[in-house]
């Protein structure tokens, strides 16, 4: 039997003394895009600071059958992609990817010619060598996007976690991301853990689904498994049709019409 990638055992996570996430337990599979899908308040967020060492928690995380790890270890392990980046002004898009090689290097080393050879190839792959003397600040939504990512590419870590990656653009800026994301994916083996809103974007990239409510998993499965009619009304309090499409359910609110 092939030792998961990550798994989480009874993980359960507090904030003043109120449980946002409880006794959650998840196998991530290497090569593997999980979704996590849920309203508001679900706890996905939670589980994904839990897994990058960014909240306390109870229970286990464990990487490749190993639960013993320091925050380097965790950083060599696993990558972030937060919802809202911390960006210090002025700072440049190289100097900022070349953060994600910090866990690679000792206290006070400089960068090596490995560190700057990774970080050149993550900008050439994500399209931003033309972007290397701007600041962060300076570029579009999409471009800060494809930085932040790169940044988390540079970090080479086998599991890579994207919590609402594509939140803050348009549609055309999502698709362009997560077909990004997916192709680096099928080329590098790595794996995905991703939380999004959007369930028609969810069901289409993610091989396998998982639905949070209220901190607990309510269901698991592929796409058309998780987002039913019935599953998204009872946890996400909305009335939907289901579309039926060869690349994965289609999710259409329904309106209701106005009494005559």
């Amino acid at each position: 039997m092939v030792t998961p990638v990550l798994r989480v055992e009874d993980l359960t996570v507090s904030y003043n003394g109120s449980r946002v996430l409880d006794g959650v337990n998840l196998e991530v599979k290497e090569g593997t895009w999980t979704t996590i899908v849920g309203p508001n308040g679900a706890g996905k967020t939670s589980l994904l600071r839990a897994v990058v060492g960014g909240v306390g928690y109870e229970g286990a995380v464990e990487f490749r059958g190993s639960h013993d790890h320091s925050a380097r270890d965790r950083a060599l392990n696993v990558a972030l992609v937060p919802q809202i980046p911390v960006i210090p002004p002025g700072l440049g898009v190289v100097e900022y990817v070349m953060l994600g090689r910090t866990p690679h290097r000792s206290v006070f080393a400089s960068e090596s010619r490995r560190d700057r050879a990774v970080v050149g190839d993550v900008m050439d792959r994500l399209d931003l060598t033309s972007f290397a003397k701007r600041e962060v600040s300076s570029l579009s939504g999409g471009e800060r996007q494809r930085v932040v990512l790169a940044r988390s590419l540079a970090q080479e870590a086998s599991l890579l976690l994207l919590d609402e990656p594509t939140s803050a653009l348009d549609l055309g800026h999502q698709q362009e991301v997560l077909d990004l994301v997916d192709e680096l994916r099928t080329e590098t083996g790595m794996t995905i853990l991703a939380t999004q809103h959007d369930l028609t974007m969810a069901g289409r990239y993610g091989d396998r689904l998982v639905m949070l409510n209220e901190g607990a998993i309510v269901a698991r499965g592929n796409a058309r498994e998780v987002l039913t009619e019935a599953n998204i009304s009872e946890h996400f309090g909305a009335k939907v049709m289901v579309i039926d499409d060869d690349a994965g359910p289609i999710i259409v609110p329904v309106i209701p019409t106005s009494a005559a």
